[in-house]
């Protein structure tokens, strides 16, 4: 069975917490959300039921039951077709809601650089945190593309910004590299 045809099944996680320490009910509300788990309710979580949620359910399972909590894992699907594709489309929902921050962050990031460039901040230490921030928004972008298993019409626009994003890393690091080398921008 494919990854797509096995989205038919959803994973359920029932989950009951203790009221106090608030902690362990954030930890595992992190997990889930990091995971791109929806929320159906109180303490009710549902992924599609694809190798890829795997170790994320468990990990959320673990600290439910380190908390002194109890979990129920359930294998679901729909009782008709209408359901199966209310669930993906409240799972594709949120995969968009994922995909929009992410590319207002691409955004973000090709404004912090067009900043440097007008103030002329052309620094190896600054050229390295914006590296570092490249390389959250890549390893953003493979945690997204991974969970996104019905594909959100946002990828693929998010997969093409990405490009735009390193390309412009990429001048600034020339231009960073012209201004150390050579004391000048060369033209730019």
């Amino acid at each position: 069975m494919s990854g797509v045809e096995e989205a038919g099944r959803w994973l359920l996680l029932v989950l009951k917490l203790p009221a106090a320490p608030s902690r362990h009910r954030v930890a595992v509300w992190r997990e889930l959300r990091r995971i791109g788990a929806i929320s159906l309710g109180q303490g009710v979580w549902a992924v599609p039921d694809v190798p890829v949620f795997g170790d994320g359910i468990a990990r959320a399972i673990d600290l439910t039951e380190q908390a002194g909590g109890q979990s129920i894992s359930l294998t679901a699907a729909g009782r008709g077709p209408q359901d199966a594709a209310r669930f993906q489309a409240l799972f594709t929902a949120a995969r968009s809601a994922d995909w929009a921050e992410f590319l207002a962050d691409c955004g973000k990031f090709e404004q912090e650089i067009a900043k440097e460039i007008r103030t002329a901040k052309f620094t190896l230490a600054e050229l390295e945190e914006e590296e570092q921030s490249l390389e959250r928004l890549r390893r953003w972008h493979r945690d997204l593309t991974a969970r996104d298993v019905f594909g959100a019409p946002e990828a693929a626009e998010a997969a093409q910004r990405l490009k735009e994003c390193a390309a412009v890393c990429e001048d600034y690091a020339e231009r960073v590299f012209a201004v150390l080398h050579d004391g000048s921008e060369k033209g730019r």
